[in-house]
């Protein structure tokens, strides 16, 4: 195990789930997701590896769960003028995928309904809140978080060859003024 000179266990902060998973998302975003295995964490806490399943029982599973949770949740706040609010809901999640690209794939390929869920629904309470009927605030906000993570997705893998250079802000930007335009034709209120 890699210790740092002079840093005794004593001085080292308490071994937390948070811990864990913030230096698991370190490596992730310094080295990939390839990368990161528990022996590798353990070293870059200053534990044995096996410290990490007293708070992870699942082990890596558990830990690439709460990576997925870590990212993928940023619920959207209510504003005044809901398409503003869910403007900048869509560019800060965009920008929080985009910052921790690695974990990325995690996002769009494991089973953890539970990282999305309170993301869609602040998403769909806006929409609700805006006059949208509930079935069509809980279809748009799906419409929107998938916008938002595709978008983000296409754009970690870059244009294709031969394909121009993509400006992807305003590819992102005309798309989500798309979907807020259809969302406002079935809005109740403005």
């Amino acid at each position: 195990m890699v210790r740092q000179p002079g840093m005794a266990a004593h001085n080292r902060p308490p071994l937390t789930r948070d811990r864990i998973i913030e230096a698991a998302l370190h490596i992730v975003d310094g080295q990939g997701l390839g990368r990161l295995t528990m022996r590798r964490l353990g070293d870059a806490l200053q534990v044995e590896a096996m410290a990490i399943y007293h708070h992870m029982p699942r082990g890596k599973e558990e830990l690439l769960d709460g990576l997925v949770s870590h990212v993928a949740v940023l619920p959207a706040r209510p504003g005044g003028d809901w398409r503003q609010a869910l403007r900048e809901w869509a560019a800060a999640y965009r920008a929080r995928l985009m910052a921790h690209s690695g974990v990325l794939p995690l996002v769009v390929t494991r089973r953890n309904p539970a990282a999305l869920t309170d993301t869609a629904a602040s998403v769909r309470e806006i929409l609700y809140r805006a006059g949208l009927p509930e079935g069509a605030a809980a279809d748009g906000a799906h419409a929107l978080l998938g916008y938002v993570i595709g978008q983000a997705a296409l754009e970690m893998r870059g244009p294709s060859p031969g394909e121009p250079p993509v400006d992807w802000d305003a590819r992102f930007t005309a798309g989500l003024e798309l979907i807020l335009t259809g969302l406002s034709a079935q809005a109740r209120r403005p």
